[in-house]
């Protein structure tokens, strides 16, 4: 039985004052069944374990902590395992498998571990190593070597020991004071500076008032020597108190700093002494620190010791006054006489010119070659002094153009030939003699001997060698137009010769466009225009080519050369429709309606078949004020069979709301749906028309049937939920909404039109008063949409005025580049009163869409807020320039049959007093 006692020989055993053994549980072997719940064991008690003898020598609530050499502290909770013989084979196997496999990769950690070590050592090598081939190479250097390295000096960085002085306290002097007094062996000063004996009545009892004395005698004493004149010296109260003001008072820090530069420099100078620029840092030094006098000797032991360095001589006339520093430069001039530069700061410190003239020739006769010397004696001389300089300096110095050039410039029109032509034999590979015969030329009104000169110059520099940049001959034709005055025939001709140099014919017209373009950007207008003419000659039959080149002229000012070149654009494009608009727009800008007109009938000839130009006729007539002739052109266009096109039946439709015919203009709305009706802007006018008329039914039925037609055309589900929301059923709007944003695909160029149908359910949903809806959907629009900075720009707008910035920040993470979202940051920057901040971002805004009016409009009312009138009106000519034809309220304004034909100031204008009164579509 396990756990039974045995009992003593002759004693019976009590088994009912024994303890139960472990795991005992009454009555299990009649088949009870027993449990331990946690009030038998207790919260903290542990059950008892095998072996265990019941605890009775344990006092209660203690264990005795088992540990064992193989497992450790663990073995109080595995008691009951017994490490056998098995276990120790198992051990001795796992052993040997471990060290098999550590021997298999020893050999290829040993290597990677060795790597590191030498990777680390080369990166951070020590101190030993990195000095060692320098130690090396010391058992190279001589004794005399050794010797003449210099002694750098003390520069331990020891702390020093100060010796301090604590003063006497005035008791203890006034003390010793009195004390003397007693014997009468001491004196003091009185008021007036006489001696008399201590102890009196006279005396002076404090040091205090021997301080005051001090001063008071002092300043008698100062006093007296500046009334006098016999004295020792006389004191100026002004001027000792603006020498005290002028002393520069040097920190310890610089003093120190000083110290050791100045040691170093004297080192430097000691150990070479016929270095210059030691010299002159030492003198520099000096001058730095207050001490000129100081710093002239030091550059005159200079001069001494380098008496060939020009440098030298030159500082030490910068630090002698302009007396001495002649006779300082005349020494070395004396020392140097083929230094340029010292010539050169002799002449600079004459007072007047003819000094200067004397000492530049003076210097001309010993270095006759020198083209500075030159250059400054000819700029002092006049213009006939000037001409016989010159006339001498190009003898001289024959390799320098620039003599040349300045000779011919000074040299009437046949002496200049002559120059030139003696240039070009002296020098005949340089280019720049070539291009002034040819501003020679052109200045005396010989254009076509221009192009004769520039021709031999590329013929005869080719002949002699010299290699033709075509950059750089280009840069010469943009030089010549920007001379003055401007040397077209020069620079065209330039152009023609050099424009196809280097470029395969293949390449000839996109090469040049980019060449035309490129100098177009740079403002050099003649040179792109000579590039045009090249092209227009080499390509005539190219649309694109005369349509840039019309854009140059226009932007130039157009006028009559815009005309010319547009006529004879369509004389060689006559299919070009771009070509003929372009050229009767300017004829009707330019106030000429007859001559637009005329335009327009040599178009029809050449293309009678084309919609464009039919419409420019209409939009001419219709602009002018010619309703009849508008009707009879759009009723011709439809009449003709290729020119009955959705937009001429669009036109005709707009001529007759204007004109305020309903019937007209619904008969040719529907007569236009039966023939286009896939075309939604008339069914869009429909809907708009019946909606005019009040017949909300109808204009229902026009929008549906527009969307069954086109159903992924937002502005007709807008429209239709629109319709809705006036008759007061804003359910419906919501229902005609989301149906449409279930019908817009879910496509990235669908994105837009998605962004705009949750736009226009928000402000449904605002106009509601709804804002906690509206909040939904932005979130949900945002959600679907991260990108849209229309959605973007309306959470700005819609958000508490504290969150503004955060949203605005968010906002240009997402979309920097959008305009919606940079007005509306604009509009949160005027706001704020930060003027500066909001006209910049307005100007951007309106730069990244300019043909949106709605960003120009309120880039105008910023500038009628904060802005001068001037600034006004630049934003509305700049708006005039764009011509914008987008956005929600420029649309709204723009469309509305009272403002037709209104210039753009007055839309602007109105589109302002929108914002101000009216809530976005």
């Amino acid at each position: 039985m396990i756990g039974r006692v045995p009992a003593p020989p002759g004693q019976k055993l009590d088994f009912n004052s024994l303890k139960a053994p472990a795991n005992y549980v009454p009555g299990l072997g009649r088949g009870a069944t027993g449990f331990v719940t946690r009030s038998d064991v207790g919260p903290a008690r542990a059950g008892p374990g095998p072996g265990d003898g019941g605890g009775d020598n344990k006092e209660e609530g203690t264990e005795e902590v088992k540990f064992d050499a193989f497992m450790g502290a663990d073995a109080g909770v595995f008691a009951g395992g017994e490490y056998d013989e098995d276990d120790r084979e198992a051990d001795r196997i796992w052993e040997s498998i471990d060290d098999r496999m550590d021997e298999r990769r020893r050999e290829r950690r040993e290597a990677l571990m060795k790597a590191e070590i030498e990777k680390y050592r080369a990166e951070n090598p020590k101190i030993t190593e990195q000095f060692a081939d320098l130690k090396r190479q010391l058992g190279e250097v001589s004794e005399s070597e050794w010797e003449a390295i210099p002694e750098i000096g003390d520069y331990t960085i020891k702390r020093q020991k100060r010796e301090t002085y604590a003063p006497a306290p005035d008791s203890l002097l006034t003390a010793a004071a009195n004390a003397s007094g007693a014997t009468g062996g001491a004196t003091a000063l009185d008021v007036n500076g006489l001696a008399t004996p201590a102890g009196s009545a006279s005396s002076v009892a404090s040091l205090t008032d021997i301080g005051e004395g001090r001063s008071t005698v002092l300043g008698l004493k100062l006093d007296s020597m500046a009334d006098s004149v016999s004295g020792q010296t006389v004191i100026d109260p002004k001027g000792y108190l603006t020498d005290l003001s002028s002393m520069k008072i040097t920190s310890a820090t610089e003093v120190a700093d000083i110290k050791k530069a100045r040691l170093l420099l004297k080192s430097v100078i000691t150990t070479n002494p016929h270095h210059g620029p030691g010299w002159i840092a030492a003198a520099r030094l000096e001058e730095l620190a207050g001490k000129l006098n100081v710093a002239r000797e030091l550059i005159s032991k200079g001069c001494e010791q380098c008496p060939s360095a020009e440098d030298v001589w030159l500082e030490a006339s910068r630090l002698q006054p302009p007396d001495l520093a002649k006779a300082v430069l005349a020494r070395g001039v004396a020392h140097i006489p083929d230094s340029v530069k010292l010539w050169l700061a002799a002449a600079r410190l004459e007072r007047d010119k003819a000094a200067q003239g004397r000492v530049l020739r003076k210097a001309l006769e010993r270095l006759p070659t020198s083209v500075r010397l030159w250059k400054a004696a000819v700029e002092l001389a006049s213009a006939d002094d000037a001409r016989v300089l010159l006339s001498r300096a190009v003898e001289c110095c024959p390799q320098h153009v620039e003599l040349w050039l300045a000779l011919a410039r000074l040299e009437s029109y046949d002496n200049a030939k002559k120059v030139l032509n003696k240039a070009r034999q002296a020098v005949p590979t340089d280019p720049s003699i070539w291009i002034t015969a040819a501003k020679l030329e052109e200045s005396q009104g010989h254009i076509e001997m221009v192009g004769r000169v520039i021709n031999r110059a590329i013929k005869s520099l080719s002949a002699n060698g010299v290699v033709i940049s075509r950059e750089a001959w280009l840069a010469e034709a943009e030089s010549a137009e920007r001379a003055s005055p401007p040397m077209t025939a020069t620079c065209a001709s330039i152009v023609r010769d050099v424009i196809g140099l280097g470029v395969e014919d293949e390449d000839r017209r996109r090469t040049w466009m980019a060449d035309a373009d490129e100098m177009g950007r740079k403002g050099s207008v003649e040179t792109a225009r000579a590039i045009y003419e090249v092209l227009q000659s080499t390509f005539p039959g190219k649309e694109e080519v005369w349509r840039e080149a019309a854009k140059l002229e226009k932007a130039a000012g157009g006028g009559a050369r815009l005309d010319a070149l547009l006529r004879r654009a369509v004389t060689y494009c006559p299919s070009a429709e771009v070509l003929w608009l372009m050229a009767a727009k300017e004829k009707w800008l330019s106030g000429d309606v007859p001559g637009a007109r005329g335009v327009l009938a040599e178009a029809f000839a050449a293309n009678p078949d084309s919609e464009a130009i039919w419409l420019a006729a209409f939009k001419l007539e219709f602009e002018n004020s010619e309703p009849e002739r508008a009707r009879a052109l759009l009723a011709k266009a439809r009449a003709t069979e290729a020119c009955s096109t959705p937009r001429v039946w669009m036109k005709s439709a707009i001529v007759e709301r204007e004109a305020g015919d309903a019937a007209a203009e619904r008969g040719l709305l529907e007569e236009g749906l039966r023939r286009h009706p896939a075309f939604w802007k008339l069914w869009l006018m429909l809907g708009q028309l019946e909606e005019r008329q009040g017949r909300t039914d109808a204009a229902r039925t026009a929008y549906a049937a527009g969307i069954k037609r086109c159903p992924e055309c937002v502005p007709l589900w807008r429209a239709a939920a629109r319709v809705e929301e006036n008759a007061g059923a804003v359910g419906k709007a919501r229902a005609v909404l989301e149906q449409a944003r279930q019908r817009i695909p879910k496509r990235d160029d669908a994105a837009a039109a998605r962004a705009e149908l949750w736009l226009a359910a928000i402000r449904t949903e605002q106009r509601a008063g709804s804002s906690k809806a509206a909040d939904t959907l932005l979130a949900k629009a945002l959600q679907e949409l991260p990108a849209s900075g229309a959605l973007w720009a309306e959470a700005i707008a819609a958000a508490p005025r504290p969150q503004r910035k955060t949203k605005s920040a968010d906002a240009l993470k997402r979309c920097d580049q959008d305009p919606a979202v940079v007005s509306a940051v604009a509009q949160l920057f005027w706001a704020d009163r930060k003027v500066d901040k909001a006209r910049a971002w307005f100007n951007r805004a309106a730069l990244l869409a300019p043909e949106v009016g709605d960003y120009w409009a309120l880039f105008y009312k910023f500038e009628l807020a904060h802005g001068t009138p001037e600034s006004a009106a630049e934003v509305a000519r700049r708006a005039r320039e764009r011509e914008p034809r987008y956005g929600e309220r420029w649309t709204r304004v723009a469309k509305d049959p009272r403002n037709a034909h209104q210039p753009v100031e007055a839309l602007l204008k109105k589109v302002v007093v929108d914002i101000d009164t009216l809530p976005p579509p």
